[in-house]
C-alpha cells in the first residue's frame, strides 16, 4: 500500500536543533542503521522501523559504507525504502554515510585515502539510489595518510555535488581541530563530529566538546544507551535476541557484569521518579550537554523507538538528580 506519513510530524518545532553553526537543524534522536537493517534482517521489519522514524519527526537515518551484513547491505535496504516509500519526501530527509573501514578487497578498500573515501561514496550512492548524500563522514582518523589528503577527498565530494556537508568520527580532540582547520581552509567546514557518548563512556567530556564547540562543530553522539545496557533489556537476564546473544561482537554477554546490573537498576530508580524508562532518561542525559545536536538511537523493534522518542518529554535535569548520577556511576 501507498505510504503517507503522520501529518503530525512536525508539529514539535523544539524537537529540531541547529547544527553547530550551520544552517541545519538535526531531529533530537537520529535512527542509525549499523545493526537490524541488513540483508539477513526482515524487510518488513526493517521498514517498519524507517517509515515509523519518520512518522515521528525523525528526519536524519545515520548510514556508513559498512554496515549492515553483508556490508553495504543496510545501504541496500534504506536505498529500497526510499526508492519504493519515501521518493516523494527526499527533500525532507538527511541521509548521512561514512567510509574509513574495511570494505573492499585490496589496498584501496580500507582506511582513509582520496582513493578509498571517493570510491566508497560512489558505491555508497549506487546502493542508496541517490545522487548525493547530506552528510558525509570520515568513519575514522587514519595515521597512515596525511589528514590534508582526507579533509581535501571531503572537500571534493562536496565540491562535485556529491555530498552537501561533511563530518568527522572517532576523531580525538587534537585531531578534531586540525581537521577542522583545514576543512575551513577548504572553504567547505566541518559540520558535524560523531563521538561515542554515555553515561558508562564519557571520553568526549575530557576536551572533545570544548573543541567543538569552540570550532562551531555540531555533534550526533552514538551509542547513547551504551549498546542497550542503558535500558530495561537485561534485568532478567539475557534475552535471546539481545546483541549480546545474536552478535557478541560489540557486546559480549561477560560484560554485562552484576555490578555493572546494579548501577543500572539505581539508574533505573532515578529515572522513574523522573516519570522515564531507563532509556529515555539516558538519551535526555546525552542531551543535556550543550555541545550534543542529537542521540543516535539503534532499534530492533518499532516499540523501541516508540520508548525512545519518549525522552524529549522530560530532557531537564535537577542539580540533585545530576549529583545522584554522578554517585551512582563513580561507585
Amino acid at each position: 500500500m501507498p505510504y503517507t506519513p503522520a501529518p503530525a510530524r512536525y508539529d514539535s518545532p523544539a524537537f529540531y536543533r541547529r547544527c553547530g553553526h550551520s544552517g541545519l537543524k538535526l531531529p533530537l534522536l537520529s535512527l542509525g542503521l549499523w545493526h537490524n537493517f541488513g540483508a539477513g534482517d526482515d524487510y518488513a521489519n526493517s521498514r517498519a522501523m524507517i517509515l515509523r522514524a519518520f512518522d515521528l519527526g525523525i528526519t536524519h537515518f545515520d548510514l556508513a559504507n559498512n554496515y549492515g551484513q553483508p556490508a553495504g547491505s543496510a545501504e541496500t535496504t534504506f536505498g529500497r525504502v526510499l526508492r519504493e516509500n519515501l521518493a516523494a519526501f527526499r527533500d525532507e530527509l538527511i541521509v548521512s554515510t561514512k567510509a574509513g573501514y574495511d570494505m573492499w578487497p585490496g589496498p584501496y578498500g580500507d582506511h582513509s585515502s582520496r582513493k578509498y573515501l571517493l570510491a566508497s561514496l560512489d558505491q555508497s550512492l549506487k546502493r542508496l539510489g541517490l545522487d548525493y548524500v547530506d552528510i558525509f563522514y570520515s568513519h575514522r582518523f587514519d595515521p597512515e595518510t596525511p589528514l590534508e589528503e582526507t579533509m581535501g577527498a571531503l572537500d571534493q565530494a562536496v565540491r562535485s555535488g556529491k555530498a552537501l556537508y561533511v563530518g568527522i568520527s572517532n576523531y580525538d580532540p587534537a585531531q578534531t581541530a586540525a581537521a577542522a582547520r583545514i576543512l575551513r581552509e577548504l572553504g567547505t567546514p566541518c559540520l558535524i563530529h560523531q563521538p561515542r557518548y554515555s553515561m558508562l563512556d564519557r571520553v568526549p567530556e575530557q576536551g572533545l566538546f570544548d573543541v567543538l564547540k569552540r570550532e562551531g562543530i555540531g555533534s550526533i553522539v552514538f551509542s547513547p544507551l551504551a549498546k542497550g545496557v542503558l535500558s530495561n533489556r537485561y534485568f532478567a537476564g539475557l534475552p535471546t535476541d539481545a546483541r549480546a546473544v545474536r552478535d557478541p561482537r560489540f557486546l559480549k554477554p561477560d560484560q554485562i557484569t552484576p555490578a555493572l546490573l546494579a548501577q543500572t537498576h539505581q539508574l533505573d530508580a532515578i529515572a522513574r521518579e523522573r516519570g522515564q524508562s531507563l532509556a529515555q532518561m539516558a538519551l535526555a542525559w546525552v542531551l543535556r550537554q550543550p555541545a550534543v545536536t542529537t542521540a543516535l538511537i539503534g532499534a530492533s523493534k518499532v516499540s523501541q523507538i516508540d520508548d525512545n522518542i519518549g525522552a524529549i518529554n522530560n530532557l531537564n535535569f535537577s542539580t540533585a538528580e545530576l549529583a545522584a548520577i554522578d554517585k551512582i556511576l563513580a561507585s
